[in-house]
């Protein structure tokens, strides 16, 4: 089963009010699935840093978010799983953004089937409840591999560089057909209640050191590069997530968001030369430029990575 991923009240105690946008959300209510996940708990220390009343969901043997501090990162904890209608809907009333996390986050995680059926039903449910309980504001993870490219076992490639959120689509795989399935999802509730939605198509996100590890295995593993060796540090994943529930947004968004820079230390160019040269590129890229088209994010969010890596370009390997 899954993880569990309005007139504002004010809050004693100093607290420092969400800046991301139009709608600040000191005092609000947020409810955040899948808190006791790397993005989810990185999401609920700024929220709550920032004064808004989080509501942790997560599962019951899960440990919530703290503060290196061990300070709690939330308001309150919701124990149960995401697809239980009555457990998220009391989760979520009064609740002034949802933001959904909960999820399998590979094929391999579960079966097959468990993977893509908890994975949309928790989705659906979650939102389709906020939606009843006349939430403001939805913003969800979706994934760059909702195009069914990068995790494909078929010898295939992106259409063209940078990648977008256009790319034809390819699937054979259950996680990359519930993200698919998530957007449509997101795309039905917002035609449905008048809920805005922005379902970001997170890259390999993590902390730095990781990032880091990541960056020195093989830049020619096929999945890195239908993903143009994108990466987004944990700490703009969670900016990110706040930009969506406080800027002035309608309607329903997928949108892609990573670092400006790729995540291995070599000339992007040199790279695609390499890895992909038969793959059009309808750009040309300077330096370490990570060819991912994020237009989209900076101009319905005004976002742009703070933490990036900004890895020296060197060989590539066996060159």
């Amino acid at each position: 089963m899954l993880a569990a991923d309005g007139a504002p009240e004010p809050l004693t105690g100093g607290s420092v009010p969400l800046t991301g946008g139009s709608v600040p959300l000191t005092g609000r209510a947020v409810l955040v699935t899948g808190a006791a996940g790397t993005i989810g708990g990185e999401v609920c220390r700024r929220f709550t840093e920032g004064g808004a009343r989080v509501t942790a969901l997560i599962m019951e043997h899960q440990e919530p978010p703290t503060f290196p501090t061990g300070d709690p990162a939330y308001e309150r904890v919701v124990r149960g799983d995401t697809t239980d209608r009555e457990l998220v809907g009391e989760a979520v009333d009064g609740a002034a953004a949802v933001v959904h996390l909960a999820a399998y986050i590979s094929p391999t995680a579960a079966p097959p089937y468990d993977v893509f059926v908890n994975n949309v039903a928790s989705t659906f449910t979650v939102l389709f409840q906020a939606g009843e309980h006349e939430v403001p504001r939805a913003v969800l993870a979706s994934s760059i591999n909702a195009s069914g490219l990068p995790m494909n076992s078929h010898d295939v490639a992106v259409d063209h560089y940078p990648v977008d959120e256009d790319l034809p689509v390819d699937i054979e795989d259950p996680y990359s057909l519930s993200k698919q399935t998530d957007e449509g999802t997101a795309r039905m509730i917002s035609r449905r209640f008048p809920m805005p939605t922005v379902a970001f198509r997170f890259p390999l996100t993590t902390t730095r050191a990781r990032l880091l590890e990541f960056g020195a295995l093989d830049p020619g593993k096929p999945s890195a590069v239908r993903e143009g060796w994108s990466y987004l540090d944990v700490r703009d994943a969670a900016r990110a997530v706040e930009l969506a529930v406080t800027r002035p947004v309608s309607g329903a968004h997928a949108v892609l968001v990573a670092a400006d820079d790729v995540r291995v230390p070599h000339a992007t160019e040199d790279l695609l030369d390499a890895y992909a040269p038969g793959v059009p590129r309808r750009r040309r890229f300077v330096g370490t430029e990570v060819p991912v088209d994020l237009g989209r994010c900076r101009s319905l969010l005004g976002f742009r990575a703070e933490h990036t890596l900004d890895l020296e370009p060197g060989p590539l390997p066996g060159s």
